[in-house]
């Protein structure tokens, strides 16, 4: 099945949902937990119907939801195919339904509140240095380049943030090289940047913003907002 673009997730209006890195996300409140495995079994029926299911995260309040195709084709420049994971249409419509199951069981979105993390590498020798994150951080030579066209690294169970890498000069001087990317609903990003600016952070590259917003720490440690404005909603 094709990968969306994200202009045609932003056309499906999913009030439930946001578009973060990869996958669609949602965040439900729920009274207890015995409400919130309840709404999961309600979610497990229809995944079951549909042949599809997201990825769940049950805690304290909460239920956490991601969709996400692990079968999605996308074509390059070339229209040579790829199998990427990415979101689409059965991811949209699963959404849907989800939306419809949650006011069933009276359990509020709050999708302001979610989030997920990536780390980037900056390097100019990732298929060589690929392996050797691949066996750190899922033990398994598999996650390179799992669900990516790149050297990409990502756990199949989720595990641990993926890990992709940047472009850089072989021969630059020695710099930070790794950096974490906090991917947030658009709506949260302005007051994740100004809290990170309260805390005593500044603002070193918004030349991409909103899509893309560089802080620094005290220390001149580096990390970026990001938020996929392709898929917004347009007002």
């Amino acid at each position: 099945m094709d990968m969306l673009r994200g202009e045609q997730i932003a056309e499906a209006n999913l009030t439930d949902w946001r578009k973060l890195a990869q996958g669609l996300h949602a965040r439900y409140l729920v009274d207890d937990f015995g409400t919130g495995a309840r709404f999961v079994a309600a979610v497990g029926e229809a995944g079951d119907a549909l042949g599809h299911h997201p990825r769940v995260s049950i805690g304290n309040g909460y239920v956490d939801l991601k969709l996400v195709s692990d079968d999605a084709i996308f074509r390059d420049d070339e229209g040579t195919e790829h199998v990427v994971e990415w979101v689409t249409q059965q991811d949209v419509d699963l959404a849907r339904r989800i939306t419809e199951i949650a006011a069933d069981h009276e359990v509020n979105a709050d999708p302001a509140s979610v989030s997920d993390i990536e780390l980037g590498l900056d390097t100019a020798r990732s298929a060589t240095i690929a392996p050797v994150w691949a066996a750190l951080l899922t033990g398994s030579a598999e996650s390179q380049g799992r669900g990516s066209p790149s050297d990409e690294i990502r756990d199949a169970t989720g595990r641990v943030p993926n890990l992709w890498f940047g472009d850089a000069d072989q021969h630059e001087t020695a710099r930070q090289r790794f950096h974490i990317e906090v991917y947030v609903a658009p709506e949260a990003a302005e007051q994740r940047i100004a809290a990170a600016l309260a805390a005593g952070g500044t603002v070193v590259d918004d030349s991409n913003a909103p899509s893309l917003t560089v802080i620094a720490d005290q220390d001149g440690n580096k990390g970026t907002v990001c938020v996929d404005v392709s898929a917004a909603k347009k007002d």
